[in-house]
C-alpha cells in the first residue's frame, strides 16, 4: 500500500512546523519544497541588518533540522505552477504529485504600486534584504566620514524608515543605539550620535495593532533614543536621495542617502496561481481566503497556511502575519491531513493568542500578554527569552544568547560588514573631476 503523499511548499515557520508534525505518521510521505536550503528566523532579520547578528545565527539548514524525520524528503527548487486537476506541483525542472498540498510561501514587501522604490529603499524579508540593508546603513557612515560639505554630511546622516510597525520600530531603536553607542568612537571626522533617524508612519501612532498605551510607551522610548517619529505622515515619492513626505496636506522633502522600507506586504505569486487554478478567492494584498480548516473551499486537499493565508480569527478580523500564527497553523495542517485520511471530523482551526511584543532598544520593549500590558525591562527580558526559545536549532540559541550577552555588556556589534561595493562612490561629486585634472 502506497503512502499518502503530502507536499509542503515553503520552509518558513508554517511549512517547517507542518513537516515536523508528520514525524510519527508512518503512513505519510512528506516532500518539503523551498527555493532556499535553510529555514530563516525572520523576526531577528533587523539584527542582521544593524550588525548585531550574522546571517548564520538566525538560519538553519532544512536538511539538518529534518534529518531525524525519516518520512520527510527535502527538495530545493522553485514552484512555478500547480496543476490542480492532476494534483501535481510543477517545478522548473520536474513535477511532483501530491495527495495533499500545504502551501506556505508567505509574503514579500509591497511598495504600494511604486515598485521602482525597491531599488532605493530595501525591505526586510530575506537574508539578502538584511545584508543589503546592512550595507546601506554602514556605507552611510563611511560616506559621511569622507565629506567636507555640511549639506552632504547631513544627507548621509539622514536615515528614513518607512513604516512604524514592529519591524520599523525595532529597526529605528537598533539604528539609534548603533549610532549613539557602538560607532561613537569609530570615526574621526563625524559624530555618529548626530544622526537623524526619521520614522514615518501613516497611522496616528506607532505599532498600530497594539493597545494605545503600549504604542505611546514605544514612541516615548524612541524619542528618548533621538528618533524623530512622524505619525499621520505618508511617503509620497522617493527619487534618488530625495524623500517626499506628506502630512495634513503639506509636503516636506528631505535629502536622505538611506531609506529603509518596513511598510506594507503583498502575497507571494502562488496566491495568484491558486486563484487561477483552484478558483481561490484573494484579499486585496493577494492572500488566499481559506475556510475554517485552512483549506481552499471545494479543494480540501489544498491547505494554505502562514502569511499567505487570509484566515479569520475570533474577532472576525484576519489573523496577523506573525510566526506564532504560522506555527499553530502548521501543526493543525498535519492533524487535518491525518483526519481526512482516517475519514473523521476535526475541530476547526482556532488560534491561541499568546500575546504580542516588540523591542525598542536596550532594556526597553512592550508586550501584551492576554490583556496584561508589560513595558520596559521586564518586557525586554520576556522578548529575549521568547525569541531564543523559538530559534529552531540549539546551536543557534547558544550563538544568539552568547552574542546578545556580549553585546549587552560591551555595546559592540561584531557583524558590521559591508559587502557588494560595486560602483561604490562615497566621495563628493567633484572628486572625479579633481582626479581627472590631477592625471592630465
Amino acid at each position: 500500500m502506497s503512502k499518502h503523499h503530502v507536499v509542503i511548499i515553503g520552509g518558513g515557520f508554517g511549512g517547517l512546523y507542518a513537516a515536523q508534525a508528520f514525524k510519527n505518521q508512518h503512513d505519510v510521505q512528506v516532500t518539503l519544497i523551498d527555493k532556499r536550503n535553510f529555514h530563516l528566523f525572520q523576526p531577528l532579520l533587523y539584527q542582521v541588518a544593524t550588525g548585531g547578528l550574522s546571517p548564520g545565527d538566525i538560519a538553519s539548514p532544512l536538511r539538518a533540522v529534518l534529518k531525524n524525520h525519516k518520512n520527510v524528503k527535502t527538495v530545493m527548487g522553485e514552484v512555478i505552477d500547480i496543476d490542480v486537476s492532476r494534483q501535481e506541483v510543477v517545478l522548473r525542472d520536474e513535477t511532483i504529485g501530491y495527495d495533499a498540498l500545504i502551501v506556505a510561501t508567505g509574503v514579500t514587501h509591497s511598495y504600494f504600486g511604486n515598485s521602482e522604490w525597491g531599488k532605493i529603499a530595501p525591505g526586510l524579508k530575506t537574508i539578502e534584504d538584511a545584508i543589503e540593508m546592512r550595507r546601506k546603513i554602514f556605507l552611510a557612515f563611511e560616506g559621511a566620514e569622507r565629506q567636507d560639505d555640511a549639506d552632504e554630511i547631513r544627507a548621509w546622516m539622514n536615515f528614513v524608515i518607512v513604516g512604524g510597525g514592529p519591524t520599523g520600530v525595532e529597526l529605528a531603536g537598533a539604528l539609534a543605539e548603533l549610532a549613539n553607542h557602538t560607532l561613537r568612537r569609530d570615526f574621526r571626522s563625524i559624530d555618529t550620535s548626530k544622526v537623524n533617524i526619521v520614522l514615518v508612519e501613516g497611522a496616528g501612532r506607532v505599532l498600530p495593532p497594539y493597545h494605545a498605551d503600549l504604542s505611546e510607551d514605544a514612541e516615548d522610548h524612541l524619542r528618548n533614543l533621538g528618533v524623530n517619529v512622524k505619525t499621520n505622515t505618508f511617503v509620497t515619492n522617493i527619487d534618488g536621495d530625495q524623500v517626499t513626505m506628506k502630512r495634513d496636506g503639506r509636503e516636506e522633502t528631505l535629502r536622505a542617502k538611506t531609506v529603509l522600507w518596513a511598510a506594507g506586504v503583498q502575497a507571494s505569486p502562488l496566491g495568484r496561481i491558486l486563484a487561477d487554478r483552484a478558483t481561490a478567492s484573494l484579499d486585496r494584498i493577494g492572500r488566499v481566503m481559506v475556510d475554517e480548516n485552512l483549506a481552499i473551499p471545494n479543494h480540501p486537499e489544498i491547505m494554505v497556511i502562514g502569511d499567505l493565508a487570509h484566515c479569520i480569527g475570533k474577532d472576525d478580523k484576519p489573523l496577523p502575519g506573525i510566526a506564532p500564527v504560522a506555527m499553530q497553523q502548521g501543526d493543525f495542517a498535519a492533524r487535518f491531513v491525518e483526519a481526512r485520511m482516517q475519514r473523521r471530523a476535526i475541530k476547526p482551526f482556532h488560534y491561541f493568542d499568546k500575546g504580542n511584543m516588540a523591542v525598542i532598544g536596550r532594556n526597553a520593549a512592550v508586550a501584551d500578554i492576554h490583556g496584561v500590558h508589560v513595558k520596559g525591562f521586564l518586557a525586554w527580558l520576556m522578548w529575549l527569552f521568547v525569541h531564543i526559545l523559538y530559534l529552531v536549532e540549539y546551536d543557534n540559541r547558544l550563538l544568539v544568547a552568547t552574542q546578545w550577552g556580549w553585546n549587552y555588556f560591551t555595546r559592540n556589534r561584531g557583524a558590521r560588514l559591508i559587502t557588494h561595493q560595486d560602483n561604490l562612490s562615497l566621495k563628493k561629486k567633484n572628486q572625479k573631476q579633481h582626479d581627472m585634472k590631477y592625471y592630465e
